[in-house]
């Protein structure tokens, strides 16, 4: 069989794309697999990085700002999607897949769209509480939309399919127990960690945060943090730090450009800081890790918070908004729930009563059966 997968933009599209591109690998090991995705963007690098082939196209995103520079930035966005769905026509008749399967980010429309106008058969999966611009527009076209979350339903009235299978995990979130993925980590069993990621580009505000609490941890020995700087500001971040005449490793701390074994990391992790991207989520419900969320304030729609909220109404996160808190109030807020342990156990068990551990196999099952179609 022959699948096309279209994801793109973040890590939080990226993912799940590759979760059910694995588990369709493992269920039909003499399967084709197509990827498309932005040009310059992560998926160029990630996609390839697990093994697939993938395919740009020109793809810019929505500014939603009213001044001239921005009426002509999405002028160009409207000529690109109607150049990458042209595009994306010959590439579908070229490699005539079975099904076209989309996770999120711009590039899905024109794929999607054109998978619809060729009557290919057409998926998307939507991560978040609250569907994005890319689904909301392709809600009449594809031939089944897929949710992360059951309060996501209500949205979609108009669409021909439905169904509610929660968001993918990648198979290698199984493989670890947090004792060995600390021995692999170098990290002693007893040792709490703390993991800090803010999604593949970062977040300069919560870089900033971690700057000033490195000073405030010299020495300390209560815990080990991992912090992910993100692409964007790594090298800055990483002048800062030495500026500060601080070595990250007398703070208890490992100051990463990107985290690439996050299965790994997370399954090592005691407590989790970050953002409310919908597959991190999954990622953390399925390992059922206490977490503490500070939604991003540059989404549309707040959807990050939607998606927090839901967590923090099961018992399972913490959430702060951008400027509830500042480096000190952070940090005594870690060492506190480090200290409570019976609470962490708590907040563990509630992300584990949220995950669908068969998700996966869930939209595999939706896909093949589209494929018989």
């Amino acid at each position: 069989m022959r699948f096309i997968l279209t994801c793109g933009g973040t890590a939080g599209h990226i993912n799940p794309a590759l979760a059910v591109a694995g588990r369709l690998r493992e269920l039909l090991p003499d399967s084709e697999f197509l990827f498309l995705g932005a040009e310059g963007m992560m998926e160029m690098d990630l996609i390839p990085r697990e093994g697939y082939e993938i395919r740009p196209l020109r793809i810019t995103n929505i500014s939603r700002g009213r001044s001239l520079s921005a009426i002509g930035h999405n002028l160009r966005t409207v000529k690109n999607v109607l150049d990458s769905e042209h595009e994306a026509i010959g590439i579908i008749q070229a490699f005539k897949p079975d099904v076209v399967i989309g996770t999120g980010g711009y590039v899905c429309y024109p794929v999607l769209m054109a998978a619809s106008r060729l009557h290919i058969p057409s998926a998307v999966h939507e991560s978040n509480a609250a569907p994005g611009l890319t689904t909301r527009l392709l809600t009449k076209h594809v031939d089944c939309i897929m949710v992360g979350f059951e309060q996501s339903v209500q949205h979609y009235s108009e669409a021909k399919c439905v169904l509610v299978t929660g968001t993918p995990v990648r198979g290698d979130f199984s493989r670890y127990t947090a004792a060995s993925a600390k021995e692999e980590l170098g990290i002693p069993s007893g040792m709490p960690l703390v993991v800090s990621v803010w999604g593949s580009l970062g977040s300069g505000h919560m870089n900033q945060i971690l700057t000033e609490m490195l000073p405030l941890m010299d020495n300390q020995q209560d815990f080990r943090l991992i912090h992910s700087v993100g692409s964007r500001d790594y090298k800055e971040i990483s002048r800062n730090i030495e500026d500060l005449g601080l070595a990250p490793s007398r703070c208890g701390a490992d100051v990463r450009e990107y985290i690439y074994d996050m299965p790994r990391v997370m399954a090592a992790a005691d407590l989790i800081l970050c953002r409310a991207g919908a597959s991190t989520l999954a990622e953390l419900t399925y390992l059922g890790k206490p977490v503490l969320i500070v939604p991003s304030p540059n989404v549309t729609d707040h959807h990050q918070e939607k998606n927090a909220r839901v967590l923090e109404k099961a018992g399972g996160a913490r959430v702060f908004l951008e400027g509830e808190f500042d480096a000190v109030s952070l940090l005594s807020e870690v060492k506190a729930l480090l200290a409570d342990r019976d609470r962490l156990n708590r907040m563990a068990e509630a992300m584990r009563s949220l995950s669908v551990p068969d998700a996966t196999d869930r939209i595999c099952d939706q896909i093949l059966s589209l494929c018989g179609r």
